[in-house]
């Protein structure tokens, strides 16, 4: 069992480093560029969007339909909306202690609310992948472990850890364009990855039991990923777009792209 937990750890780590690696491209920006950073923000939200589907929706059905529970429509749908509602009620709480805030420093306090928001959508997606990364080595433990089970537990580690490159740039290049140090968003960036190595090793200690709250757990994190994008994300990096009112659109479908095609090269 130590084997299998401590592969599980290796492989986690290893997609928290690509994570890392990803808020790390925060770093080429010498000053905040509007335009750069408008275009990036819509990098960002296609990724997130095409993640909550290709990374979250579709295994989560797959793996619902395995189960043979609950219909796996059901399963989804139940998971992204709850996952939408907690963001939703996230909101809410944040909104009640930036209300409380402005009320004793006399100024709004607009960054703190979207920061909170955008670090807490990610993370959540993060945990669930973490999850589906422990369970996949954690079921190596079994008799019938073979080196085809074990390369397949390796290509979702190596598939995960590919897609999470623009994930922390999705956490770090906004923080960027709020204000924050190359420094700082770079730190803050890299850290939303560090849950997957914790949730790896749960998944691999827990794997059957695991396994059946996992559909629930992505289309969970697929939710609040899309309402952090449509509601945060997007209108942020259309903002002063007058002038070329495409610019950050063509943001949001390339980061869509990139992400869509990593997902289904990498199976």
């Amino acid at each position: 069992m130590g084997n299998y937990l401590t592969m599980a750890l290796v492989a986690t780590l290893g997609t928290w480093f690509i994570t890392a690696l990803g808020a790390a491209t925060v770093i080429f920006f010498t000053s905040p560029d509007p335009k750069g950073l408008n275009i990036m923000l819509g990098f960002a939200s296609g990724v997130m969007i095409a993640a909550s589907f290709w990374s979250l929706l579709q295994p989560a059905i797959e793996r619902a339909e395995a189960a043979s529970g609950l219909p796996a429509y059901l399963v989804a749908t139940a998971g992204f909306l709850f996952g939408a509602l907690f963001m939703w009620a996230s909101d809410k709480i944040v909104s009640f202690a930036r209300r409380e805030a402005d009320s004793t420093q006399g100024k709004p306090n607009e960054r703190l609310h979207r920061i909170v928001m955008l670090i807490l959508s990610i993370t959540l997606h993060n945990i669930p992948e973490g999850l589906a990364v422990g369970v996949a080595f954690g079921a190596l433990q079994g008799s019938d472990c073979t080196a085809e089970s074990l390369m397949g537990a390796i290509s979702v580690a190596v598939g995960i850890g590919l897609q999470n490159f623009p994930e922390g740039a999705a956490v770090s290049v906004p923080l960027r364009r709020e204000g924050f140090s190359r420094r700082r968003s770079f730190l803050i960036g890299q850290a939303s990855g560090l849950v997957e190595p914790i949730a790896g090793v749960i998944g691999a200690l827990l794997v059957v039991y695991v396994e059946t709250i996992l559909p629930y757990a992505l289309s969970f994190a697929a939710g609040a990923m899309i309402l952090v994008a449509v509601h945060e994300l997007i209108p942020e990096c259309q903002r002063n777009q007058q002038n070329q009112p495409y610019f950050a659109t063509m943001g949001i479908v390339l980061g869509f792209a990139v992400m869509m095609l990593l997902d289904v090269m990498l199976g």
